[in-house]
């Protein structure tokens, strides 16, 4: 995979924006009803700019890293070391500077937001698309959509129709105890045998209740179950898997490419959720992806806004991603997005991949400018 960047780097922008949802979206670790991602856009000396999104949290219940981490990191620690990497005069390569941030342990959100907008930036420099970047080869991808804990059993049954009735693939709910089997069975009673995941959050443990309730799920016929266990886990994952014919998938719990080999090599999982800011980008996720091989990766999402989103379709149009990601259309989670045209999903399921020149789509400008709620700019 090539990584150079050919240009020298102009200028590196931080902009938070905050994005209200259309609709809350509940898991077990809370409710989020607005975006506050940090939209990170780099110009060089030819003027060509490069865009790409850290969406955290304002709280750190999915992961340690939230909106105002993430700033901090990338504003007095990333940002000042890309600094001094790309004024040293010698040949720029996004793998070299990743290799630079490693003293820098963790905070994978903040450095792949920061990789993604590099990865725009290389496919305007060469005039080709980021799907062609990232060694996408489809038109189009097949897509599914993640649909948060609801306030009653028809409210979630409604939900699931309006989806369906639009075209998309595969339907994902939120899960928590109390919340499960008999859920999972009125799906199945209603809507028969459409592909259906489940995703727990890291809800449950190994007590005898709690597996005997995740081992029943094995009647419904699911896909997979998403990190049921601990998020910092993988080997009670490991004996949960042996108990169970269900794929578990897992998420929270990868972090880079060495502990995803790990989960696959010693059966923790049989497939992983690959959301490229978790693993500290795409370069990463790449790897992940040709690791592990077709089937047994697919692309999570972070409610991303319309630049996070299109980095994700572009990943999503690799080989190895057969199974239906959360990419949804944007107007699934926005009224504006901050894209022309927003993403759509097309009535058989599927989202077509940008192939025109970098990101493919318009970035308005104007409205991230109503959503900023600050920004930083940085000179080279």
């Amino acid at each position: 995979m090539n990584t150079d960047i050919y240009n020298h780097i102009k200028s590196v922008e931080q902009i938070q924006l905050q994005i209200p949802l259309v609709h809350p979206f509940r898991t077990s670790f809370g409710e989020q009803k607005s975006t506050q991602s940090i939209i990170i856009k780099i110009i060089d000396d030819a003027g060509n700019i490069g865009w790409g999104e850290t969406c955290v949290s304002t709280d750190p219940g999915y992961c340690y890293e939230t909106t105002e981490t993430a700033f901090h990191i990338q504003s007095d620690f990333l940002i000042p070391k890309m600094q001094k990497f790309f004024n040293t005069g010698s040949e720029y390569s996004i793998y070299d500077l990743l290799q630079y941030w490693k003293p820098v342990r963790g905070h994978e959100f903040a450095k792949g937001g920061i990789e993604a907008a590099l990865f725009s930036l290389k496919a305007e420099q060469e005039g080709v698309s980021l799907k062609e970047i990232y060694g996408g080869t489809k038109d189009k991808i097949p897509t599914g959509v993640s649909i948060g804990i609801q306030p009653s059993t028809n409210a979630l049954i409604s939900r699931i129709g309006h989806f369906l009735e639009i075209g998309y693939q595969r339907i994902k709910i939120k899960i928590e105890p109390g919340w499960d089997d008999e859920i999972i069975a009125k799906i199945r009673q209603v809507y028969g045998d459409i592909q259906l995941m489940v995703d727990a959050n890291s809800a449950y443990s190994l007590s005898k209740t709690d597996t005997s309730v995740l081992i029943k799920l094995d009647e419904y016929k699911l896909m997979m179950i998403e990190q049921p266990l601990a998020y910092d886990d993988i080997l009670d994952h490991r004996k949960l898997q042996s108990m169970l014919v269900t794929p578990i998938c897992l998420d929270e719990s990868i972090h880079n490419p060495r502990v995803a080999r790990n989960a696959l090599e010693f059966d923790c999982c049989k497939i992983i959720n690959i959301k490229p800011g978790r693993v500290g980008g795409f370069y990463n996720a790449i790897t992940i992806a040709k690791d592990a091989g077709a089937g047994k990766v697919w692309c999570g999402g972070m409610l991303e806004n319309g630049i996070g989103r299109i980095h994700n379709l572009c990943l999503q149009s690799r080989e190895e991603f057969s199974i239906p990601g959360d990419t949804s259309g944007s107007d699934r989670y926005f009224e504006q997005d901050i894209i022309e045209p927003h993403v759509k999903v097309d009535s058989d399921g599927t989202i077509k991949v940008p192939n025109g020149k970098g990101l493919g789509f318009d970035v308005l400008e104007d409205q991230i400018s109503k959503c900023t709620t600050r920004s930083s700019k940085y000179n080279f």
